[in-house]
């Protein structure tokens, strides 16, 4: 039986007009990495995007996109319009970076490495979207589909995929779009078909608080939260679906010489499988309101009970894509065919929120090697051919899903 997947990138990648764009891409492999350096060196912590969106959006309206806007929620939308009686096929990358303003973004070369923190994760792929876009319309390249091409927002941490939220459940093309994919990181033997759900919580313990002399024998907060903690640290989870806890973030507290009113941890449960993850949610919940009634039980409440604030933070969906699915097919093919190993894997990316509205979706690379993400000293490598191969790779999956004219 013919490999209907592997016969369809093939027929894409011998045609002339994809040789072509290859070409290009390869013409235009230092305006790429500029492009890449001048996108990383502009800050973009999450919730704090727009000037990287604008200089995007001001780089996409040079390359012709269409129906360019900055939505309500900061992502940039254009359009690269197909010849019609084809579905609108998205491929996005992220705009935002886990580092805080004020962080050195300035990137450095070491031969064919650029260090910079976020260079890899993601703005290399914001840069590699234009790449292509050049690559189509110089080839001549036309798609039965039309494609939506975003630099979204709030991808990273407490931005809890903000961005996809928006485009998919309130945004211009949510009851339009019929396969998305994220361009991610460079690496492009990971291709992500399955969503790792998350639940996040800020959990803050209060109590009066006191002298840690002259009122010793009080309720203390710090004990309450410290009992959670380990509480939760023997929980036992399994390993597939892997399923995953943490306690991240903490602080609280006065001085030394203080029992506190207040302390907080900021917790991060994650699994392969929505099951799972609410059984984790529903025993966590279980374990933080155990622990404060054991304190208040030990301890004094003469001047008041140690109180808990569960508040969530973060909220991201599980989801998956077949393994046996055009869109997957056609990425594996793809990237196959360019010399690359592939094998599935499941991550917490953009792809989670179309996934979990059943709409088919992948995380894909951007071409290249890479490492160190979310360091200070992260870095890509723009060594031409591995960058090329992957880029390549990456074009011909978006074509086959948009379907080459």
């Amino acid at each position: 039986m013919t490999d209907h997947a592997a016969t369809t990138i093939d027929r894409i990648l011998t045609s002339d007009r994809f040789r072509r764009a290859a070409a290009v891409l390869a013409d235009d492999h230092d305006r790429t990495v500029d492009d890449i350096i001048h996108l990383t060196e502009i800050e973009a912590p999450s919730f704090q995007e727009f000037t990287r969106a604008q200089t995007w959006f001001d780089m996409a309206k040079a390359h012709g996109l269409t129906d360019l806007e900055i939505d309500a929620e900061g992502n940039v939308t254009g359009i690269r319009r197909g010849i019609g009686n084809g579905p609108l096929i998205c491929v996005a990358a992220h705009l935002d970076t886990v580092f805080p303003t004020g962080t050195d973004v300035k990137v450095r070369r070491e031969g064919t490495r650029l260090f910079a923190p976020g260079i890899g994760d993601d703005t290399r792929s914001l840069a590699v979207l234009l790449a292509w876009l050049r690559a189509m319309d110089t080839a001549g390249i036309e798609t039965r589909a039309d494609i939506l091409f975003v630099a979204d927002v709030g991808e990273e941490g407490t931005g809890d995929l903000r961005g996809m939220r928006h485009l998919f459940q309130r945004g211009r093309y949510k009851d339009r779009i019929s396969g998305f994919i994220t361009v991610d990181s460079p690496n492009m033997e990971r291709i992500v078909t399955g969503g790792v759900g998350s639940k996040r919580y800020r959990v803050t313990f209060n109590a009066p608080g006191g002298h840690s002399y002259g009122a010793f024998g009080v309720v203390n907060p710090m004990f309450a939260m410290a009992d959670a903690i380990s509480r939760l640290g023997r929980v036992l989870v399994p390993s597939s679906p892997k399923t995953t806890y943490s306690a991240s973030v903490t602080g609280g507290g006065t001085s030394i010489n203080s029992i506190p009113n207040a302390v907080w941890t900021e917790f991060d449960l994650r699994s392969e499988m929505v099951r799972e993850l609410v059984g984790l949610e529903a025993r966590f919940l279980e374990i933080v309101h155990a622990a404060v009634a054991a304190e208040n039980t030990i301890r004094s409440t003469v001047n008041g009970p140690v109180t808990v604030d569960v508040r969530p933070i973060g909220d991201r969906p599980a989801g998956h894509t077949s393994e046996s699915h055009e869109l997957v097919r056609f990425a594996k093919a793809a990237i196959e065919a360019k010399g690359f190993e592939t094998r599935f894997e499941s991550s917490s990316t953009d792809a989670n929120i179309p996934m979990a509205l059943g709409i088919p979706a992948i995380r894909i690379g951007s071409g290249g090697t890479g490492g160190r993400e979310h360091s200070l000293d992260e870095w890509i490598d723009v060594e031409p051919e591995a960058s090329l191969r992957g880029m390549e790779a990456g074009l011909a999956t978006l074509l086959a899903v948009a379907g080459v004219a």
